[in-house]
């Protein structure tokens, strides 16, 4: 009788974590973040989401989201159309991303940066402003055999390591699992946790994240299958097995690097490191820590423009 009702238990238990699972998914429509025109990259039998403004006759500029939990190419919503008045901005959904298909697979650095190499070769020379990881997605997508040419490279915090090192596997098979694994990440990506992340290390003023890009950040965490792009950056396995500050320097056009002052993730020490090793230009905003671009939009407008003139006259 008691093991009777310790599997009644059991039963009632599983049942309920499954029904608020269920309950917690977003079933609508994910919009853009981003004011402009919505294309699909099809690529490895996925589509990929971008949107694009700006006039085409003018030089690409492929903007590159950080990856996060709820990372998205919405992370650009601040500073977006501002480019495309002087640029023709490609902004995508990583795969397992934002609008993008979601499918089911272990995310790696490798498909990253196969997918960012080949998104990029889509484009004649383009300039690229790359955000933590996808900088060093970036790159080793120039640095590699086949390497696309750019005519400009600024990263924002960039980073070959943004999870645990050396990487968890348990923890990435932990978060893909259907029951508890979609009950925890529920829990990473609850709205409480979502404004905890921002506050800890995203923004230098937690006010900045309104709410309803709060609201955008959750709905982009429930969607379908959205845990299993993320489980692989919180595992540490979409870390880059890149070095970073030698791809860097041999980039073929000069790189800048613009760093948040008050960063703690990844903080300006490692910046100035980087920015050693490979003569990059450093850009320090302060009152800033991972999303310089966010909270002060206007400057690092200027700062993507100067990077650019730099690189065509390199």
């Amino acid at each position: 009788m008691k093991l009777r009702n310790l599997l009644g238990s059991a039963a009632l238990g599983v049942g309920a974590v499954a029904a608020i699972n269920t309950g917690l998914q977003y079933e609508g429509e994910l919009e853009s973040p981003l004011d402009g025109d919505d294309g699909t990259f099809r690529w490895r039998g996925m589509n990929v989401a971008y949107t694009e403004a700006g006039d085409p006759d003018d030089r690409t500029l492929v903007l590159l989201h950080g990856i996060n939990a709820a990372g998205s190419s919405g992370e650009w919503r601040a500073v977006f159309d501002d480019l495309a008045a002087d640029y023709h901005v490609v902004a995508p959904d990583f795969p397992g991303y934002g609008r993008s298909d979601r499918p089911p697979l272990r995310y790696s650095a490798a498909l990253y940066e196969d997918f960012v190499h080949d998104f990029l070769a889509e484009f004649d020379e383009p300039a690229v402003v790359a955000s933590s990881l996808s900088a060093a997605y970036a790159a080793a997508a120039v640095d590699d055999a086949d390497g696309v040419e750019l005519s400009g490279f600024l990263g924002v915090c960039p980073t070959a390591t943004a999870g645990p090192s050396p990487a968890k596997g348990w923890l990435r098979e932990l978060l893909r699992a259907p029951l508890v694994g979609r009950g925890l990440f529920n829990v990473i990506t609850a709205k409480p946790s979502i404004r905890y992340f921002n506050a800890d290390h995203g923004y230098d003023d937690p006010a900045n994240p309104s709410a309803e890009w709060t609201d955008y950040e959750w709905r982009t965490t429930h969607v379908e299958n959205a845990r299993f792009a993320p489980a692989s950056f919180i595992s540490g396995t979409l870390n880059s097995d890149v070095d970073l500050a030698a791809a860097f320097r041999d980039l073929r056009v000069p790189p800048t690097i613009v760093w948040g002052r008050e960063a703690t993730v990844s903080p300006l020490t490692d910046g100035r490191e980087l920015a050693d090793e490979t003569d990059a230009r450093l850009v320090v905003f302060d009152r800033a820590r991972l999303l310089p671009h966010v909270e002060h939009p206007d400057r690092f407008v200027e700062t993507v423009e100067e990077t650019l003139v730099a690189g065509a006259t390199a």
